[in-house]
């Protein structure tokens, strides 16, 4: 089941409500340069669908919906809404958000009324559709209630009835049930699919946002699947499960695993603050914001697994009750620094992973600091720095400075401190965070 990308994703279902040509989004970092972060996208939404948009940290899920809906606009290129160009916010769209984005000193009739209030719909009229909108979506009986005296899966319910009341044709949904738990997250879900199929909502397509590959199977009808610094779109999926979907259906944990191997090709790999980067030769290399402890445990668990040293991406994520942004820059440090191996969305353990997990402490950071020193170049050039120096000390911002260089200020910062939690475990240097110096061991590591 191999993903084939598609330039013209639209599946057929209806007449295309929205679409994006050619569309490119580039913001000025602090220094003032350019960052890219959407390139070419090319899509389309049609009528009678639910799109899914999964991809990696530093996709650009989040701003591409933003630039969908008007709220942001593309550097270059066009989106389209009903083939009117759109320029801003316009009525016939409405978003959900992941952070329920109420305002406090008003009750949740007050929330819901307020999308109405601002075009102008008369006061009568305002209140009738979100009475309407709120027992639609189960909160009959709170209208007068104030968001703090609600949980979380009921303050999200008021933002789907602020974003419904308006009768949009295109409801976009960023993260919508990423902020709730488990159980809030999967009648929430379930709900709003019952209310689609029953077509009990005027909703005519819907696009979310997901980092969860299991929701976006769940619920679209199409999944798109975003490449990483920049965000490009790299493949397709069409997904022809009838509904309701069962988890546990051979046909739906094919497709899961389909997924997890596209967002785990080269194609998708990270580029970026969170990324394995191309070049291993300079100091500026992206690095997978992770601790190194995660990783020897995602090392060990897969050594001690039922294939040891082996282990399919899907089940490990639900065994290790991962979601895909904490999963992959796991795996991508293993990687990287040459314990294991990404092929076909499964991840295999190289030689010197297998050694890592069966060593005992100290021969573990023995091992990680040679796989460091050999694979990290900004470690060894600390080392260096600090060997040189009379004093072997050096204060951070030294690094910090070289750093931004090549990259922003804020993916300096998590660079160094990734190398510093790396580089502290291995013992090749310490540091003192109330001087923000660092040495090397007292032993001389």
């Amino acid at each position: 089941m191999a993903i084939a990308f598609t330039p013209k994703t639209t599946a057929g279902i209806g007449k295309v409500i929205l679409s994006a040509r050619n569309l490119h989004k580039i913001f000025k970092t602090p220094e003032g340069n350019d960052l890219l972060v959407l390139d070419n996208i090319n899509l389309e939404l049609a009528e009678g669908e639910i799109v899914a948009l999964l991809g990696r940290s530093g996709s650009g899920k989040s701003t591409l919906l933003r630039c969908l809906i008007g709220l942001v606009s593309p550097s270059s290129g066009e989106v389209r809404y009903r083939n009117r160009l759109v320029t801003g916010p316009m009525p016939g769209m409405a978003m959900v958000f992941q952070s329920f984005a109420l305002f406090p000193w008003l009750t949740v009739l007050e929330n819901v009324e307020l999308g109405l209030e601002t075009q102008g719909i008369p006061e009568g009229e305002r209140k009738r559709r979100a009475l309407a909108a709120i027992d639609l979506i189960g909160l009959d009986g709170f209208e007068s209630a104030y968001p703090k005296e609600l949980s979380g899966g009921m303050r999200q319910r008021v933002g789907f009835a602020r974003a419904l009341v308006t009768n949009p044709d295109v409801l976009l949904m960023d993260e919508p049930f990423s902020a709730l738990d488990v159980l809030t997250a999967e009648n929430l879900r379930a709900e709003l699919l019952d209310l689609w199929e029953a077509r009990r909502i005027p909703t005519k397509a819907i696009l979310i946002v997901t980092h969860n590959i299991e929701e976006a199977v769940l619920m679209a009808d199409r999944v798109l699947i975003l490449s990483s610094n920049p965000g490009r779109i790299i493949s397709s999926q069409q997904i022809d499960l009838p509904r309701p979907r069962d988890r546990n259906d051979p046909a739906f944990l094919a497709t899961v695993e389909t997924i997890y191997r596209a967002m785990t090709a080269p194609a998708a790999a990270f580029t970026g603050a969170t990324a394995v980067a191309i070049d291993h030769d300079s100091l500026g290399m992206r690095l997978p914001v992770v601790e190194v402890a995660r990783v020897i445990g995602l090392i060990e668990r897969i050594d001690a697994g039922p294939d040891r040293g082996r282990s399919d991406l899907p089940a490990l994520a639900a065994d290790m009750q991962l979601e895909v942004d904490d999963l992959f820059p796991i795996t991508d440090a293993a990687e990287l620094l040459g314990f294991a191996q990404v092929r076909e969305g499964d991840i295999i353990l190289l030689p010197e992973g297998v050694k890592l997990a069966r060593s005992d402490i100290q021969e573990r950071k023995m091992i990680v600091a040679e796989h460091l020193m050999n694979r990290v170049p900004l470690v060894a050039h600390i080392r260096r720095v600090l060997a040189n120096r009379p004093d072997h000390r050096a204060p951070r911002e030294r690094f910090l400075v070289e750093l931004e260089d090549f990259m922003g200020a804020e993916e300096a910062e998590r660079t160094l401190d990734t190398v510093i939690d790396w580089g502290r475990y291995a013992e090749l240097f310490e540091y003192d965070v109330r001087e923000e110096r660092l040495r090397l061991p007292e032993n001389g590591g």
